[in-house]
């Protein structure tokens, strides 16, 4: 390469970082609103919504336990919360389930 083109080379270089990560953002950003989505459909209980969100906002915040190049911290709080929207969905599919048994009439021989 010239010593004339490389300005624009890196300029060039620059943008597409930044295009394809404003691409990726965007995607995220429609993943996110479709959960959000779902988990108002799903019924899920508030304190397991806040479980989501809280471990969420810690992912974004520049505040971590761990330094940014681990992300151990980050994979950990977002486990827990999917634990948590997990063992949220496993008690509604078993209460209803228990209630839904109980409601029904007994089977005819």
């Amino acid at each position: 390469m010239s010593e004339q083109n490389w300005p624009v080379a890196l300029i060039v270089i620059v943008v597409l970082t930044l295009v394809a990560t404003a691409g990726v953002a965007l995607v995220l950003f429609l993943r996110l609103l479709r959960t959000r989505r779902l988990l108002r459909e799903a019924g899920v209980p508030v304190e397991n919504k806040l479980a989501f969100w809280g471990a969420l906002i810690y992912v974004i915040s520049p505040v971590d336990l761990l330094p940014d190049p681990v992300y151990l911290d980050d994979i950990g709080v977002l486990l827990l919360a999917l634990r948590s929207l997990r063992t949220a969905k496993l008690r509604s599919d078993g209460t209803d389930r228990a209630s839904s048994a109980a409601a029904a009439p007994p089977e005819r021989r």
